[in-house]
C-alpha cells in the first residue's frame, strides 16, 4: 500500500523546491540568473517597462509566453497624471512582494501553514534632492518602515522566526538594504 503524501504548503510544491535546492547545491552554476526589463517612455511622466525573457540555469528560459508590462508615471503634484505608481512606490512594491514571497517559500519549508500574510510599507523623502532644489537631502527614500501581519498554524514565536529568515533570504531587501553597483551607458544619434 502506497501512502500519498501532500507536498504542497502554502500554493509551494515543497518536494520541487527541495529538490531545486538540491540541485543547486550539487551544480552552483545552474544558479546564475539574469533578470531583465525594458523601458520606454510614452510622454511627460510616463513610461512602460515590459518584462519577458531571462537567463536561468545555464540557459535562456522561455517559459514565459506573454510579456508583463509595468507603467510608471507621477501623481500631478510631481507634474505628472497618474499614470502609473511612480518609481519609488514601485520599489515599496518590489520589496512588499520580494519579502511576502520569501514568507512564504520559508513557511512552506518550516511545515508552517499561512492563512494570511499582509504588510504595509512607507517610504520616507525629502524630494528637495531627486527635484535637484538642494544637495542636502538624499534623492532618494531617508528610511523605510515595514510591517506585517502574519497568521497561521504555528506559534506567534515560529511565525516571527519565518518572516527574521524571510528577511535574511529576501533578494530585493538585500539590495534596498546593501545597495547593489549601477552602471549606466548611453547611446546617443
Amino acid at each position: 500500500m502506497s501512502t500519498v503524501t501532500d507536498t504542497s504548503r502554502n500554493g509551494v510544491d515543497t518536494e520541487k523546491m527541495f529538490a531545486t535546492l538540491d540541485l543547486i547545491k550539487e551544480q552552483p552554476e545552474l544558479a546564475k540568473f539574469q533578470f531583465r526589463a525594458s523601458n520606454r517612455w510614452l510622454g511627460g511622466a510616463h513610461n512602460r517597462s515590459t518584462i519577458k525573457g531571462f537567463y536561468a540555469a545555464g540557459a535562456e528560459d522561455a517559459s514565459r509566453s506573454d510579456e508583463f508590462e509595468i507603467d510608471a508615471g507621477e501623481p500631478a503634484i510631481l507634474l505628472g497624471t497618474d499614470t502609473g505608481a511612480n518609481p519609488a512606490e514601485a520599489l515599496l512594491h518590489a520589496l512588499a512582494a520580494c519579502l511576502t514571497t520569501s514568507i512564504v517559500y520559508v513557511a512552506a519549508a518550516r511545515k508552517v501553514e499561512l492563512t494570511s500574510v499582509e504588510s504595509q510599507l512607507t517610504g520616507d523623502m525629502d524630494v528637495r534632492g531627486a527635484l535637484g532644489v538642494s544637495d542636502e537631502p538624499r534623492n532618494g527614500f531617508e528610511r523605510i518602515g515595514v510591517s506585517f501581519r502574519v497568521t497561521g498554524n504555528a506559534p506567534e514565536e515560529k511565525l516571527r522566526e519565518v518572516v527574521e529568515r524571510a528577511a535574511k533570504r529576501s533578494a530585493v531587501y538585500d539590495m534596498v538594504t546593501h545597495g547593489v553597483p549601477v552602471a549606466v551607458d548611453v547611446t546617443t544619434e
